[in-house]
């Protein structure tokens, strides 16, 4: 690169950065920028109580209304600024479970840079749920909170997680229910959001929020238009492999599969006032996810990865259970609902339930490590997704 000019060294740059570690100031505020010029004019505070009043006003009539601090389990003030809602998705946004999303699967275990982890997809549903929610007046925040936590619960390798860790626990794993009962229970989030993460699988009884019932349609609208771009992306499925009623009605590629959707959705639900689709779009979104699961879910490397997900996490969860002093305390007290520094004894229904609690909350990469370190996992049965060669001839 001979010739470029270089106007900077590091240690100028470093200089610069330094004589703005006080922002900028005068007698009565500090600015960001030495040359900051930007006013707001005549700044009309919108504090919690004009943002209540606001929601009153615009939101559908039977949109839900935050109010004070909002329904928790554990009373607490309200925030002068924010609504009880909006405070529940900054709480998630915040919350290392989270953030863990990022390191969980969503089609491909270890994924690529441009592959989407539970956490893109969770973006992906808030984005999704708040197009349908805002046209037709909804909550937002509720909407955004509900997205955002609601596969908090999901454990490390997808939905065969489900499958290795129901047999610890009575009715099974679901990460759902496990997600507002257990991994975000510390939050004290509102009983209406709870309900939205609780109920967003439509095996589940219904949310019983118009929010709710959003966000559970635009969890399926999302994955099933991203996971087949994955997978289209990877190899696995062309385009021209779409069943004809879902080309012909909502395209091939992910930006018109979407807006066919999202239209469809807020369409109908103005015209009957009820949240759902138009019959005809609803048909291809069924085929569509379908076709995934016939040729993306549950083809034949799928299978195998989630089959050596299993014996791992099951593996990890009997270790745990005889070692519960190994466990995080506050693992401890989210799955037991009881204070961080009760003893659990090794071996008991207690430690298993406290084991499953920590092993779900792994990521990918974290629980196959633990498999090695812990366990002298053989790295050649380690999931074998995109990625994992980084682990192959590892030393436990």
């Amino acid at each position: 690169m001979a010739g470029l000019p270089f106007p900077d060294s590091a240690a100028d740059r470093a200089d610069r950065w330094a004589a703005t570690m006080t922002g900028h100031g005068t007698d009565d505020i500090v600015v960001a920028h030495a040359d900051s010029v930007a006013t707001v004019g005549e700044a009309v505070v919108r504090t919690r109580a004009a943002r209540e009043d606001a929601e009153a006003n615009a939101l559908a009539t039977n949109a839900t209304r935050g109010v004070g601090a909002g329904n928790r389990a554990i009373e607490e003030p309200p925030d002068p600024y924010r609504t009880c809602f909006e405070r529940d998705r900054d709480r998630i946004l915040h919350d290392s479970a989270f953030r863990r999303l990022a390191g969980k699967t969503q089609v491909f275990v270890f994924p690529d840079d441009h592959q989407r982890t539970r956490m893109t997809h969770a973006l992906e549903v808030a984005q999704v749920a708040r197009s349908v929610g805002d046209a037709l007046s909804l909550n937002v925040p509720l909407i955004e909170a509900m997205a955002l936590g609601h596969d908090c619960g999901h454990g490390p390798g997808g939905h065969a997680s489900e499958d290795a860790l129901s047999p610890y626990l009575d009715g099974g794993f679901d990460h759902a229910p496990w997600g507002a009962d257990v991994t975000l229970q510390p939050l004290n989030l509102c009983r209406e959001t709870l309900d939205g993460i609780r109920n967003h699988s439509w095996s589940l009884p219904a949310p019983q929020t118009p929010e709710g019932e959003v966000v559970s349609w635009a969890d399926r609208i999302a994955y099933v238009c991203h996971d087949f771009e994955d997978a289209t992306a990877a190899g696995i499925v062309t385009a021209d492999m779409l069943p004809a009623v879902v080309a012909d009605r909502c395209g091939r590629d992910r930006s018109r599969q979407l807006g066919t959707f999202v239209r469809a959705m807020v369409d109908t639900t103005a015209a009957t006032g009820r949240i759902g689709m138009s019959p005809d779009t609803a048909e291809a979104l069924t085929a569509f996810r379908k076709f995934n699961y016939e040729h993306i879910y549950l083809r034949p490397a799928s299978e195998q990865q989630a089959g050596a997900v299993v014996s791992l996490l099951r593996a990890l969860v009997e270790h745990y259970a005889d070692r519960p002093h190994s466990i995080p305390a506050q693992t401890i007290a989210a799955a037991l609902g009881a204070s961080a520094g009760e003893h659990v004894d090794a071996g008991s229904n207690e430690a298993l339930r406290a084991s499953v609690a920590y092993v779900a909350g792994m990521t990918d990469r974290f629980a196959c490590r633990e498999g090695l370190s812990q366990l002298g996992w053989d790295p050649a049965k380690l999931p074998q997704g995109i990625g994992v060669s980084g682990f192959r001839g590892t030393s436990p």
